[in-house]
């Protein structure tokens, strides 16, 4: 990084992982001059229209991050995708920038700019909520959390792949849902709203993933089986276990398994899980999506057998006309 720039200068650079826009220069004590002489001595690169990174090589990550952002403007934030990314809601990178501004101003980015090809492309989004949404502390500027997963939901295809966001935020302990239902009440509008507000009570009594919400919704409840603890911890020995479904008056336990295949082994592990669950007392029912999503009432039908030679007094509901339940 360039060494002759003045102290505030560097300390932005620092502080912006070595990015800077032509319009806070500045403030910072350089001319559009000083700017012009680094690209022509080959010292900074650009990255996008008025933005440069003060060094060359590959950027990193972080770097073009800061290049989006600085792209789309002052007082633009990182969010969607991007502040998913950087809040630990995704493990994945995103393919471009998401950045968020406040409605009424005016941003063009070009499908050109770039530098050699090694910039995202940038998607801008508009709210007239931005102080609200712009979460107060954390840098590179980024949405608050629950107003991330609220984008995301927003945006998402199905009601499943909302509830992933929702659901994900929440068992990560990234976010509660008394905050994510907070920011809903701020929002005029909101994709899928009224499923939210239902699914919030079901995540914050343990669900965290669209399988379990899937039995929850379409297993236990319609066919008026017992409510389970979900994600309870218990210690057998030295380790902790955490079942997905457990109905710990009757020593049943029903765990769900999305992955499309196992690994040999993570089957021997769900073996030694089991094994351990048998040797406290407890039976282990196991599901998969399939059974879930497709066969919800042989399911029951199953889970409702077994509660009863544990002492359930039963008896299941039929949760419509052509249910198999008797």
């Amino acid at each position: 990084m360039c060494a002759d720039v003045p102290g505030e200068c560097a300390r932005l650079l620092k502080r912006q992982r070595g990015v800077i826009a032509r319009w806070q220069a500045p403030a910072v004590g350089l001319g559009a001059g000083f700017i012009d002489g680094q690209l022509r001595w080959g010292r900074w690169q650009p990255l996008y229209f008025g933005v440069y990174a003060a060094f060359t090589g590959v950027p990193s990550r972080e770097s073009l991050l800061w290049a989006g952002l600085l792209r789309a403007g002052p007082g633009a934030v990182l969010s969607h995708h991007t502040a998913a990314e950087l809040d630990g809601l995704t493990d994945h990178p995103g393919q471009v920038t998401h950045v968020t501004v406040e409605s009424g101003k005016r941003v063009r980015i070009t499908p050109r700019e770039g530098s050699r090809g090694v910039t995202p492309r940038i998607v801008v989004h508009r709210t007239e909520r931005l102080m609200v949404v712009r979460h107060p502390a954390r840098t590179p500027p980024r949405t608050r959390i629950e107003e991330t997963i609220l984008d995301l939901a927003q945006l998402s295809t199905s009601f499943d792949d909302a509830f992933s966001w929702l659901s994900r935020g929440c068992g990560r302990r990234l976010v509660t849902t008394q905050q994510i239902r907070q920011a809903m009440i701020g929002r005029a509008r909101q994709r899928w709203r009224d499923e939210i507000l239902a699914a919030l009570p079901v995540i914050a009594d343990g669900v965290h993933s669209n399988l379990e919400h899937r039995y929850v919704r379409d297993v236990e409840r319609p066919h008026g089986l017992p409510k389970a603890k979900r994600q309870r911890r218990l210690v057998q020995g030295a380790r902790a276990r955490y079942p997905d479904n457990l109905y710990e008056p009757f020593g049943v336990g029903v765990e769900l398994d999305g992955r499309a295949y196992h690994l040999v082994e993570d089957r021997w592990q769900d073996i030694r899980k089991d094994n351990a669950s048998a040797a406290s007392g407890i039976v282990t029912l196991r599901f998969s999506w399939a059974d879930v999503t497709s066969r919800p009432c042989s399911v029951a039908a199953v889970v409702a057998d077994a509660l009863r030679q544990r002492g359930w007094p039963g008896p299941p509901s039929r949760c419509g006309p052509k249910c198999m339940i008797r």
